[in-house]
C-alpha cells in the first residue's frame, strides 16, 4: 500500500507528466518496444529516484515492460507530491513525501525493499547500500541493477573493492550519452534555474566559485561564464585544474576563493568542501549552494551550531546564518541538491537520454540474468550508440556511414 501525501493531487501530477512525456521521444519509443516484448515480466523492480515528472515517466515505462514497480524518493526535498500521487494512481507502489524526515526517508526505503526486488534502479546507491548493510538476505533474489550518479557509482565500486558487492551493477553515469550531456548540459542549466528561483539575483558581474571540475562542474562553470560571471574553479586534481585554466577559468584553492566569491557552488561528490575556516573568510552576503548528490559538501551543521543568529532569506529554502562580527552567509536548499530541491531538475530532453540509458540498462540486466559477473559494469557500447542514434533521429539528423573500403582502411596498419 503506497504511503504518499494526498492521492487527490494526481490530476496536477498527470499534467506535469504529460508535458514531460511530450518531449521524451526516446522513452516513448522504448515504451512501445517494452509493451510488445515485456522484458520485465514477472520481475519486481525497486526504484529510488528524484520523484518528479521525468522520473515518473521512466517508472511507467518500466511498468509497460511488465515490471511490478516499487518506488521511493532519493532526496526529501526533490519529491513532488502531485507527481507521486499520479504515479501511485497508475499502479505503482510509491513511498515518498516532500520534506519527509530522515526517519521517514529510511522507512520508505525499507518499504520498497520489503517487496524483495529482482532489479534495482538507484540514484546515489541508497538502495544498494541498505541491502548490503541491513538486508543481505535479499541479495540472492537480485539479478542486478543500474546506478544513475557519480556518487552512487563511487559507493558501488567501494563495495566491489571490499569484496562485498552481491550482484552486478550497471554504471549508467559512465555512459557517454549520460555524463557528456546530463552532467554537463543538464546540471549547468538546472543549477542556475534553482539558484535564480531562490535568489532572483543577477549572475553577471559576480564571482562564481565552482568547486570541482568534473562533468557537472564543467557544465556549471560554462553556464556561469555564459551568464556573465567571473568564474573561479577549485580542484584537487591537477589535470582537471589545468583543463579549467585552459578553458579560461581562474584556478584557486578554496582558501583563496573564500574572501572574494559571491556565489559558491559545490560539485565534487566529497564531504567538507566548504567548512568553518572558509566561512570565516567569506564576505557578508555570500551565497552557498550544493549541486552534489549528498548534503555533505557544505558544513551546514557547523553553521547551525555556531551562528549567533539565523534569518530567513527570500523564501523558506534560503536561510541566512549570522556569525560573530555580524557577517551573514546564506545557504540555499539546506545544502541539498539545489537544482532538484529548488527546481525541477534537469531539462526534459536531457533526462530523456539519461532515462533511456536506465531503461535499456535494466533490460540488459534482465536479458542477461545469471550471465553477468558480479561487479560494476560499463554500459555496453551498443546501448550507448542506440540511445545516440535514437536522439539524432528524433531531431531529424543523420550521420554518415563508413564504406567497406573505409572500414578496411581503418583496420589496416599499412598505408
Amino acid at each position: 500500500m503506497s504511503e504518499i501525501k494526498d492521492i487527490s493531487l494526481a490530476p496536477s501530477g498527470e499534467m506535469k507528466m504529460a508535458w514531460a512525456k511530450r518531449y521524451m521521444p526516446l522513452l516513448n519509443s522504448i515504451e512501445a518496444d517494452f509493451r510488445e516484448k515485456k522484458p520485465f515480466a514477472g520481475l519486481r523492480m525497486a526504484i529510488c529516484l528524484h520523484l518528479e515528472a521525468k522520473s515518473a515517466v521512466l517508472c511507467r515505462v518500466m511498468m509497460a515492460g511488465g515490471a511490478e514497480v516499487y518506488v521511493c524518493g532519493s532526496n526529501p526535498l526533490s519529491t513532488q507530491d502531485d507527481v507521486v500521487a499520479a504515479l501511485a494512481s497508475s499502479g505503482a507502489e510509491v513511498y515518498a513525501t516532500y520534506g519527509c524526515t530522515m526517519e521517514e526517508y529510511e522507512h520508505y526505503i525499507e518499504m520498497v525493499l520489503a517487496s524483495r526486488p529482482n532489479i534495482i534502479i538507484d540514484d546515489g546507491a541508497d538502495l544498494v547500500s541498505a541491502i548490503h548493510a541491513r538486508h543481505p538476505e535479499l541479495i540472492s533474489g537480485i539479478i542486478g541493477g543500474c546506478e544513475e550518479t557519480t556518487t552512487g557509482i563511487i559507493r558501488d565500486k567501494a563495495l566491489e573493492a571490499a569484496g562485498m558487492l552481491g550482484f552486478p551493477m550497471i554504471c549508467v553515469n559512465d555512459a557517454k550519452c549520460k555524463h557528456f550531456f546530463d552532467n554537463r548540459y543538464g546540471t549547468g542549466q538546472s543549477v542556475f534555474d534553482g539558484v535564480n528561483r531562490l535568489t532572483n539575483l543577477i549572475v553577471a558581474g559576480k564571482e562564481v566559485v565552482v568547486a570541482g571540475y568534473g562533468w557537472c562542474g564543467r557544465g556549471v562553470a560554462m553556464r556561469a561564464k555564459g551568464l556573465g560571471a567571473r568564474v573561479s574553479v577549485t580542484e584537487i586534481d591537477p589535470v582537471k585544474a589545468l583543463e579549467a585554466m585552459m578553458d579560461g577559468f581562474e584556478v584557486k584553492t578554496m582558501d583563496e576563493a573564500a574572501p572574494t566569491g559571491d556565489l559558491f557552488i559545490t560539485e565534487t561528490g566529497c564531504c567538507d568542501v566548504i567548512t568553518e575556516r572558509h566561512f570565516r573568510k567569506m564576505k557578508d552576503g555570500a551565497i552557498l549552494c550544493n549541486g552534489g548528490h549528498f548534503d555533505v559538501e557544505i558544513d551546514v551543521k557547523w553553521l547551525e551550531e555556531n551562528a549567533v543568529s539565523t534569518c530567513p532569506g527570500r523564501n523558506e529554502l534560503t536561510k541566512g546564518y549570522t556569525l560573530e562580527g555580524g557577517k551573514t552567509i546564506f545557504i540555499l536548499s539546506e545544502g541539498r541538491l539545489v537544482n532538484l530541491a529548488s527546481g525541477d531538475g534537469h531539462p526534459v530532453e536531457i533526462m530523456d537520454m539519461s532515462f533511456a540509458i536506465q531503461a535499456l540498462g535494466a533490460q540488459y540486466v534482465a536479458l542477461n540474468r545469471g550471465k553477468l559477473e558480479i561487479k560494476c559494469h560499463d554500459i555496453p557500447a551498443k546501448v550507448d550508440n542506440d540511445v545516440a542514434a535514437r536522439k539524432l533521429a528524433s531531431c531529424g539528423m543523420k550521420v554518415d556511414k563508413l564504406t567497406e573500403k573505409q572500414e578496411e582502411y581503418l583496420k589496416s596498419w599499412e598505408l
